[in-house]
C-alpha cells in the first residue's frame, strides 16, 4: 500500500509541474489545470469544485458551489503556466467569485456577504498596498511580497478592516491593499515564507 502511495503522489507532481526541469513542458491540457487549479483549496474542497480554464470556459462541473481558476493576471503562456505556483490559482465560494470578477475587471466589487479563497499554491508577487503592480521593480519599497499558501478573507464592507495590521512579516493575519475597494485578509498558513524567506517573522 504504502509503495502505491508513493507512486500516486509522485504521478500527482509530475501532473502539476509537467516537464519544467526538462525545459520542456506542455501544461495546456484540461488535466494539469483541473489538477493544478483545484489544490489551490484542501482537497475537500477543491474535488468537488468547479474548474474554469485558461480560455475562461468551464472544464470541469463542481457540485459544491466553489470555483477553482488560475489568478494570474499576466498574460496566459503559449504552453501554459510553468507549474502551480506560477497560475497563483484560486479557489472561491460564490462572494469570492464576485469580488475576483470585479478585480480582474477593474470594477467595485458588489457583495451579498463575506468570502472566502483559497490560494494554497500560493502567488508569484504583489505589492500589498497597490493593486495591480505586477513587477518588484515598480512595487513600494519594502512592500513586495510573494506569499506562499494562504487563506483569504473578502469582507463586504471594507471599512472593518480601517485598524487591521498591514504588515506581512509578522506572521500573523494581514491586510493587503488597505484602504483601497480590493482590502482583503491575507492568513498565512504553513510555508506561508517559502518564496520570501527574507520576509518570515525573526
Amino acid at each position: 500500500m504504502k509503495i502505491y502511495s508513493v507512486i500516486n503522489i509522485l504521478l500527482v507532481n509530475f501532473l502539476i509541474t509537467g516537464f519544467v526541469y526538462a525545459g520542456k513542458y506542455d501544461n495546456t491540457s484540461k488535466e494539469w489545470q483541473i489538477k493544478a487549479y483545484s489544490s489551490a483549496a484542501p482537497d475537500f474542497i477543491g474535488n468537488f469544485a468547479t474548474i474554469v480554464g485558461s480560455d475562461g470556459k468551464v472544464i470541469r462541473e463542481g457540485s459544491n458551489g466553489w470555483t477553482c481558476m488560475a489568478g494570474n493576471g499576466r498574460p496566459y503562456p503559449e504552453k501554459g503556466w510553468k507549474n502551480a505556483h506560477d497560475a497563483m490559482p484560486t479557489c472561491n465560494d460564490k462572494e469570492a467569485m464576485k469580488w475576483m470578477s470585479a478585480f480582474m475587471k477593474n470594477e467595485k466589487p458588489k457583495l451579498d456577504k463575506d468570502g472566502w479563497m483559497w490560494m494554497l499554491h500560493g502567488d508569484v508577487g504583489e505589492d500589498n498596498l497597490v493593486a495591480g503592480v505586477l513587477n518588484k521593480e515598480d512595487s513600494t519599497p519594502g512592500q513586495w511580497i510573494e506569499s506562499g499558501p494562504h487563506l483569504m478573507f473578502i469582507p463586504k464592507d471594507i471599512k472593518s478592516l480601517d485598524n487591521w495590521n498591514t504588515d506581512f512579516t509578522t506572521g500573523e493575519p494581514y491586510v493587503m491593499f488597505p484602504g483601497t475597494i480590493y482590502a482583503h485578509v491575507m492568513i498565512p498558513v504553513e510555508g506561508y515564507y517559502k518564496y520570501q524567506k527574507e520576509s518570515e517573522p525573526k
